[in-house]
């Protein structure tokens, strides 16, 4: 079996799936590898762990370029993605339209699922966000941490918490049975992240990995993006965010342990 080998972001994961299949068709070859915080994915490709094409958000792929471990022409934006609520499937949603209504929110949920809060892009979001409203103390109990968005958000699918909720990248809560995407965090607390994709300097696939890359920003897979939870891809205007900076200085911060691996596939 020929493999293409990714290390990704959990923010890719529903997207790179639905590609699979036409990769196979096409290259004869199939997509395996890791999924997970980005920070973790960026740290094992600096230990040599064997890749063909990396996607992980936008900072942190123009600093593998500087460090040389990613090729600096095939890099290419795939679009952004927001980090937002969910709530299991059959609950009430949870809606937010102001600081004090996400507030209201995180306290009232008994139990909040959400991904690394030191090495992913959603739970350092989440971490600085629940300080900017004051309440880090009071909910820290009741967080639910896992190694990645789809992790805790299989995890928020099978509580049996009286009212939980999960936060982390609408990708990841779009493509999780058991749960629904229940709404954006609001103004002052949002965050949409670019997803960079990248050939490995050291891809034993590299033209497999190029034409993945191809699919992935493809014209006609706008609709594929949309629906994987993208709000925006390639060459598209951005929306205003805000916090984006701090987050993505944090992720270029050591990272920390976790219990729990990222997951892995062979799509």
């Amino acid at each position: 079996m020929n493999i293409l080998n990714i290390l990704s972001g959990g923010a890719a994961q529903g997207l790179v799936g639905s590609l699979a299949p036409t990769l196979k068709a096409q290259t004869g070859f199939d997509i395996g590898g890791e999924f997970g915080a980005v920070g973790a994915m960026a740290d094992k490709l600096r230990k040599d762990t064997p890749v063909d094409i990396v996607i992980l958000t936008a900072a942190i792929i123009a600093k593998l370029a500087e460090e040389k471990l990613v090729a600096p022409a095939s890099i290419s934006d795939i679009g952004l993605v927001e980090t937002a609520l969910a709530v299991r499937a059959g609950d009430p949603k949870a809606l937010a339209t102001d600081a004090t209504a996400l507030r209201d929110v995180f306290l009232a949920s008994d139990a909040i699922f959400v991904p690394d809060t030191k090495a992913s892009t959603a739970g350092i979001h989440v971490a600085k966000v629940l300080e900017q409203l004051g309440i880090t103390r009071e909910v820290e109990h009741r967080l639910q941490i896992f190694p990645n968005g789809a992790t805790a958000m299989r995890h928020l699918a099978l509580s049996d918490a009286r009212r939980p909720i999960g936060c982390t990248q609408s990708t990841e809560i779009i493509s999780t049975n058991g749960v629904v995407l229940s709404g954006r965090l609001p103004p002052g607390c949002e965050l949409a992240t670019m997803y960079t994709a990248a050939v490995a300097t050291h891809a034993t696939s590299a033209q497999q990995a190029q034409r993945l890359i191809d699919l992935l920003t493809a014209g006609d897979a706008r609709e594929l993006r949309k629906n994987a939870g993208f709000v925006s891809g390639p060459g598209e205007r951005r929306p205003m965010t805000r916090g984006l900076p701090a987050a993505e200085a944090a992720i270029n911060a050591p990272i920390g342990q976790f219990s729990l691996g990222p997951r892995q596939f062979v799509y």
